[in-house]
């Protein structure tokens, strides 16, 4: 096959090659059109330079030429056919899913030893979720989010400065936008169609659900609510105002639907002298800030929403798993955990006065430990510390704070 033109993104080429050739199988999961097909082209190249003898196979399941294949036994007739004596061989499957019983045919495959596994999978019918009922703890999940700021920077062929970092906060990281014009009218339509199909496929479809109304009033709700605490009780108060009568149980399945497609992440609170996770309220953010400003609307007045959520996706995407912390009466943004390290991160627009430093930095003066806390600002001037605590411009945050 012709691999189309790509930019590579080392972030995820990093974290998948240890893997390569292990005896595991690598599904790469995410929201739609965060570049998950584009990943496994990358992972064709650096495995074709690894090992130029071995044998590529790719089967993109929303192509033509592949809609025999129906079934497991199609798929494993169609790799029997393909196999070579001598040559190792490795399999690429774009939207797994698609293949009935597809778990049948990769488990086989796999204990057969002589085959390496990629693929992708559509929320619409395979949440990450559900992979480790259907593969048993035989494979690794790759979770596949838009563009860094670095990255973006590259793709749109920018510069770092406030313009280029406005503009990624804006209109988002996914990789499409890279052949439109960064324009609110041209990008955000594109988000839209997005975020539709999400809602009416990935969502509505899988879980064949008719008040596509309501889901979508839920979506609004979230995005104008990013970083505040939500719980279903409030949910369910809000939609009462607004004459809508929707169970409390009902609005808790609807919010699972939307995390599970992985169009909102969530963070729940932590409590972090008692060391325990709140039982009530989370926070949610947008996988991606240009679909949440297609819906509701890119707003200065958000600022400080908008900054909360790109901190939050950046460190997700980093690798640490974040909640938000709870000392006292005070809260603390995020507690971010990784490989047995940890890192606290306060976030807001400016440090003004006095009152703002107090809140800011006091918050994490509290925290009786020795891990790194810093304060992530748009001040021009922010760099140094404070009290030990370190104070860092957003760009720089989000062009250090890596993998």
């Amino acid at each position: 096959m012709n691999i189309p033109e790509y930019i590579e993104r080392p972030l995820y080429l990093e974290r998948i090659m240890p893997y390569v050739g292990k005896g595991i199988m690598k599904i790469l999961v995410g929201q739609r059109r965060v570049g998950k097909s584009y990943m496994l082209f990358q992972l064709m190249d650096r495995i074709s330079e690894r090992d130029p003898g071995g044998r590529r196979i790719y089967i993109n399941k929303e192509l033509h030429e592949f809609t025999a294949l129906r079934q497991a036994k199609d798929l494993l007739e169609y790799v029997g056919r393909r196999r070579e004596p001598g040559r190792s061989l490795y399999l690429f499957i774009d939207e797994l899913q698609e293949i009935e019983g597809f778990e049948h045919a990769l488990r086989s495959l796999q204990a057969e030893g002589d085959v390496d596994i990629y693929a992708t999978g559509s929320n619409a019918k395979l949440l990450s979720g559900e992979l480790a009922s259907y593969l048993s703890g035989r494979y690794v999940e790759v979770k596949v989010h838009g563009l860094t700021y670095n990255e973006f920077l590259r793709f749109h062929n920018l510069a770092r400065g406030r313009e280029s970092l406005t503009a990624f906060m804006k209109f988002g990281g996914l990789p499409f936008l890279r052949h439109l014009v960064l324009e609110e009218s041209v990008v955000f339509e594109y988000l839209r169609n997005i975020a539709d199909a999400i809602l009416l496929k990935d969502i509505a479809g899988r879980y064949e659900i008719r008040n596509v109304s309501f889901l979508q009033r839920l979506t609004r709700f979230l995005a104008d609510n990013v970083g505040n605490i939500v719980t279903a009780r409030k949910i369910s108060e809000y939609l009462k105002s607004q004459k809508i009568k929707v169970s409390h149980n009902l609005v808790i399945d609807y919010l699972s639907y939307l995390t599970n497609a992985m169009l909102v992440l969530v963070a729940r609170r932590y409590d972090v002298v008692g060391k325990q996770i709140f039982e009530i309220g989370e926070k949610y953010y947008f996988e991606d800030l240009g679909i949440r400003h297609a819906l509701v609307g890119f707003r200065a007045t958000d600022i400080n929403k908008i900054l909360e959520n790109t901190v939050f996706v950046h460190l997700k995407t980093a690798g640490y798993d974040v909640t938000v912390g709870r000392i006292g009466k005070r809260e603390i943004d995020f507690v971010c955990e990784k490989s047995g390290e940890r890192i606290y991160v306060q976030v807001a627009y400016t440090i003004t006065d006095d009152a703002v430093r107090d809140r800011e930095f006091g918050n994490l003066l509290k925290i009786q430990d020795n891990f790194p806390k810093m304060v992530v600002t748009m001040d021009d001037a922010a760099g140094g510390n404070y009290q030990g605590i370190e104070h860092i411009h957003m760009e720089d945050f989000l062009l250090s704070v890596t993998s």
